[in-house]
Formats: C-alpha cells, sequence, structure tokens
C-alpha cells in the first residue's frame, strides 16, 4: 500500500484530494490546524486515515512532527503540500502581508526541504505543490499572495531541477488552480469556479500521470498563456 501525505487536509482541495487516495489504494496522512476536523474525515474511514494537528508556520516543532506522521504511516511515497493562505490587502496591511509569506513562503519551504532531504534518501518520491495561476503576475490588490505563489513555482521548478541532476526517481509536480469554490476564493468576478471535488479529482490525474505542471481544471491553461504574452504596460494598467 503505498502512503502519502497531506499538508493542509481539513477543508476544501486537501480534504477532497484525501478521500479520493484512500479510494485508490493510499494510505494517508492527513494534516491541519484544526484537529477536530481531522478527526471528522478520519472517523469516516479510520483504517486509510492518520491525523496529526499541525501548523505549518511553527517551524520549529514541524520536523519532529512531520517524522512521526511517517512513523505512523509506515512510510511515505507522496507528499502534497495544499496548505495555503491569502487576503485581498489594498492598503497594504503589514500584518496580512507577513502572515501570508510566513505561511506560503517560509512554512512552504521548510515542507518542500523536509520532503525533498527525505525522498532523497529513500532514492524515490513525488512531491506535489498547490501554487495558483496567480503566481503568474502580480496583483495590486493581493502583491504578497501572487508573489508568494510566484516563489513557490520557481521554488518547485528549482527542486525538479535538483532531483533531475542527482538523478533520483523523484517527481515534482506543481498545481496551478484557477477559481476553486473554497475559503481562499476572494473577490468579485470569478468565473470557471471549480468544486473542491472537480479540482480534487483532476489534481489526481495529475498526480497518477506524474505531470511537471497542470493547470486545474484545464481551461485555465488558456489564461495562463494570455497572462504569459500580455505585455507588460498593457496588464499595469488592469
Amino acid at each position: 500500500m503505498k502512503k502519502a501525505i497531506i499538508i493542509g487536509a481539513t477543508s476544501g482541495i486537501g480534504k477532497e484530494l484525501a478521500k479520493i487516495l484512500s479510494n485508490n489504494g493510499y494510505k494517508v496522512g492527513l494534516t491541519g490546524r484544526r484537529k477536530q476536523l481531522l478527526e471528522d474525515i478520519q472517523t469516516g474511514n479510520p483504517q486509510a486515515f492518520e491525523i496529526l494537528q499541525l501548523d505549518i508556520t511553527e517551524i520549529d516543532t514541524l520536523s519532529n512532527k512531520l517524522d512521526e506522521l511517517v512513523y505512523k504511516l509506515g512510510g511515505m511515497d507522496l507528499l502534497v503540500i495544499s496548505s495555503g493562505t491569502g487576503d485581498l490587502n489594498p492598503i497594504l496591511d503589514f500584518d496580512i502581508e507577513k502572515k501570508t509569506i510566513d505561511t506560503n513562503v517560509t512554512g512552504f519551504t521548510f515542507v518542500a526541504d523536509w520532503t525533498y532531504q527525505y525522498f532523497e534518501k529513500q532514492q524515490s518520491g513525488h512531491l506535489v505543490g498547490i501554487t495558483s495561476l496567480a503566481g503568474l503576475r502580480g496583483n495590486r490588490i493581493a502583491p504578497s499572495y501572487n508573489a508568494s505563489k510566484s516563489y513557490q513555482i520557481n521554488y518547485l521548478e528549482g527542486l525538479r531541477q535538483k532531483a533531475g541532476k542527482a538523478k533520483l526517481d523523484m517527481t515534482v509536480t506543481d498545481i496551478r488552480p484557477g477559481f476553486v469554490a473554497t475559503d481562499m476564493a476572494k473577490g468579485d468576478g470569478q468565473f470557471w469556479v471549480a468544486t473542491p471535488k472537480k479540482a480534487a479529482k483532476q489534481i489526481y490525474a495529475a498526480i497518477r500521470n506524474k505531470k511537471r505542471t497542470a493547470y486545474i481544471t484545464k481551461r485555465w491553461s488558456l489564461i495562463a498563456l494570455l497572462l504569459k504574452i500580455l505585455p507588460k504596460r498593457m496588464y499595469e494598467k488592469m
């Protein structure tokens, strides 16, 4: 039986992906800040899930807690970083920016590095990061969120390159969602909003096929192309 860990599994995409993985032969370790929500998921299928309360921003305790969860599972083949945060911040409230950086940059980096080192010793594994389409360009009303997602995209690419140079049997997958109906979806005029279940199904397909990059849902690849080619002067006037 394969073993997977989902960082940030209490709700939304992480929760739905946990169910899909368990239905496809994985034993899944679930983490999140809200223990009761983790227990609710575990109650539905106690044999399939191990749970551990964990806050990705509490760096001093992360390594020991992740080691503990791997021990409970009996190993690890896949780790998904689904934990993230971000708020609209047009007034540049630094507390909002710092919270985003602590979670999406500092916490993300620690977990990604810990995972890489584990798979390096094991000589195999699959690291998945839930980044965002937002990481392709800056955003005047959520500058730290878009910047942090750009950081994640580039960090995952760096780890993929590193694993390739080391000839590790390691896959690094960058999942870039557009709008998904979760607490993270903020702002007006949203379109092509996917349910967490639909998003999780497409994410699982990308994991199964060992994709390097996947847009969720797939149609967002069209918007990604537009964002990449749109001239800076035009984009900055939006």
